[in-house]
């Protein structure tokens, strides 16, 4: 447990920045991987950097070919992670849903197997083990916040808890995809602009996971940048932990005050991943 501000904010804080791979998204590609027959052709995959990491780390670790697509506005830290874990890496167009379509056309002229960052079932179990440590470490909680992009985290985590505790998504202002769904009572197209959108940047949430969120994700919040670099800045400070972005929006919820515990209320943060710029810290 951490304590932030004054007066001091007692929270958990799930290190999902210290996984394989630097994030939560090793979970669900290792479970692809187990649970699905590869193919000689090997997986592929398309990502703005930490789900083609993590793909490349499993299938490394497992003795699979690994293909990667990426947008053109991958951030170079993420890359380089990806090269490292010898996967072919690809430059599949400017935006993700670019990359993706190239990343299908490719699995289906070769035969590999396609992993999908968040809209796959092997994917949100993989995922979804989170909910399993966290209720096993502490299971007092009373509330979960959670940073979304494409929603496989968070669709996997409350699939697990099933309403048992109260979870909460946090989204950046400039990629709001769980929060126009909610709005609209689908999935739909939001924007993907500004500092968290190139790890937090599908341009919609997933058709699997919706309606597990819409069932049972209390709401969802919005950071500006700034909370999110404030939230990067405190983790970095205070305790040492080195947080992209997207990693650090759910925190931001709290240090903003976007979201305030009320008295006695447990709460426990996901930070999600650290495939930051080092230059930064």
């Amino acid at each position: 447990m951490a304590d932030f501000g004054r007066p001091p904010l007692a929270v958990d804080l799930k290190l999902e920045c210290l996984q394989h791979s630097g994030s939560f998204k090793a979970r669900g590609a290792f479970t692809n991987l187990l649970e699905r027959p590869v193919p000689e052709a090997g997986v592929v995959a398309a990502s703005g950097g930490n789900h083609g990491a993590a793909v490349a780390y499993a299938a490394m670790r497992l003795g699979h070919k690994a293909t990667i697509f990426v947008p053109e506005v991958s951030p170079p830290a993420k890359l380089d992670r990806i090269r490292s874990y010898g996967a072919e890496l690809v430059v599949g167009g400017a935006r993700y849903a670019e990359a993706l379509a190239a990343s299908e056309s490719f699995a289906e002229k070769t035969g590999a197997l396609q992993i999908h960052a968040f809209n796959q079932e092997e994917t949100l179990v993989g995922q979804g083990t989170l909910g399993l440590e966290i209720e096993a470490d502490l299971p007092e909680i009373d509330t979960l916040l959670v940073a979304v992009g494409g929603g496989g985290l968070i669709g996997g985590i409350a699939a697990w808890f099933a309403g048992r505790i109260r979870i909460v998504a946090v989204e950046p202002e400039g990629a709001p995809t769980l929060h126009r769904a909610f709005e609209a009572g689908r999935p739909v197209d939001a924007p993907a602009e500004g500092i968290a959108a190139d790890s937090l940047a599908p341009k919609r949430v997933g058709e699997m996971m919706f309606p597990i969120a819409e069932a049972y994700v209390e709401r969802s919040l919005l950071v500006s940048d700034d909370d999110i670099i404030a939230a990067q800045k405190a983790l970095w400070d205070r305790v040492r932990i080195i947080s992209e972005p997207g990693g650090a929006a759910a925190f931001a919820a709290v240090l903003s005050g976007r979201y305030q515990p009320a008295p006695g209320e447990r709460i426990a943060i996901l930070v999600c991943g650290a495939n930051a710029n080092p230059a930064k810290f």
